[in-house]
């Protein structure tokens, strides 16, 4: 409880430095705080998935390339004739295949989640190049294919919160987050699956002494952090309307790992809130657009993120400590 209300704190003060920032420079306007809101979502979306993955005691470092994959798969599959809602269920399969992959390689195999992602990191980032060596997006995709338009404005409305014209109306990606870390939050803490993955990230071994299948619930715990990494390369695509193979999802699983951490997961596993997992998720992105109203220079952008990340890292130790001195 003690660490939800202290990024909370960390979230309104965030906020608030928001607010004078932009007002500085008297531009403030809603349309800056719905945008602000709408990456939040984009973001907590694949922080939920790492964040449920990490509490197993696992970690997947190939969710940046995931997303870059699943949004340059997306139009492919569009542009070959595939509609639009059919082509973000194949994408969201496929996804869920990278995670089965991974689990299998874990569970069965024995390797490291560590090194088994890593790998992906590569691959899944060299697939992205192979499949095409340009930027793809939705206005090629409309012109070549004028029936799909209908499909994707919708997707684009439901999904992100824009019309057809890229105007963005409401952060439906916080929607998302939201609908998303209900169903997670209930899985985690009112039902049996979710006391499983605390048991097998807190001790793995004291849990399959007790009879549980630890490998095929941790297996679950990398299908849905994929399948959310897919989500958010759609999420993203739909967002600003291109994906480029090299760049799109870069270093976004420092994102998520950093959300996850900073909204209490610990990186040795058995901990986190889905409450704790958004708040985390909202850090990064109000940090971004501080710094970024500020003028501050965005090179600075990766050691606030290894700064906060540690930082996270160290809030961990010291409340685990704490709890034992307790006990």
């Amino acid at each position: 409880m003690v660490r939800i209300a202290g990024v909370l704190t960390l979230v309104a003060a965030l906020y608030v430095a928001l607010y004078f920032a932009d007002a500085k420079r008297n531009s403030f306007k809603t349309t800056n705080l719905i945008d602000v809101t709408n990456r939040q979502g984009q973001f907590g979306v694949i922080t939920l998935g790492v964040a449920v993955l990490i509490v197993t005691g696992a970690i997947d470092l190939s969710i940046g390339s995931v997303v870059g994959l699943s949004a340059v798969g997306f139009v492919l599959l569009t542009i070959n004739g595939v509609p639009p809602i059919a082509a973000t269920l194949l994408v969201l399969l496929g996804g869920m295949s990278i995670g089965l992959l991974h689990g299998v390689l874990v569970t069965r195999f024995k390797l490291q989640s560590f090194l088994v992602t890593l790998c992906g990191l590569f691959v899944y980032r060299g697939l992205a190049r192979y499949f095409t060596k340009q930027q793809v997006g939705l206005v090629g995709l409309k012109t070549e294919h004028p029936e799909t338009t209908d499909s994707v404005n919708f997707l684009r409305s439901i999904l992100i919160g824009k019309d057809g014209d890229g105007v963005l109306h409401y952060p439906a990606q916080m929607f998302v987050l939201l609908f998303l870390a209900l169903i997670v939050g209930l899985v985690l803490h009112r039902s049996v699956i979710g006391r499983y993955w605390y048991a097998i990230g807190y001790n793995e071994s004291a849990a399959r002494y007790s009879g549980i299948a630890t490998d095929r619930y941790r297996l679950f715990g990398f299908v849905i952090s994929s399948m959310l990494a897919s989500l958010g390369g759609i999420m993203l695509l739909l967002d600003t309307g291109t994906a480029d193979p090299n760049t799109a999802g870069e270093s976004w699983e420092l994102y998520a790992i950093t959300g996850a951490v900073l909204g209490g997961c610990s990186l040795k596993g058995g901990e986190g809130t889905a409450i704790g997992i958004v708040l985390g998720a909202m850090v990064l992105p109000l940090l971004k657009s501080v710094v970024s109203f500020l003028e501050i220079p965005d090179s600075i952008i990766p050691a606030v993120i290894g700064l906060t990340l540690l930082f996270g890292t160290l809030a961990d130790e010291f409340f685990r400590r704490r709890s034992a001195v307790r006990k």
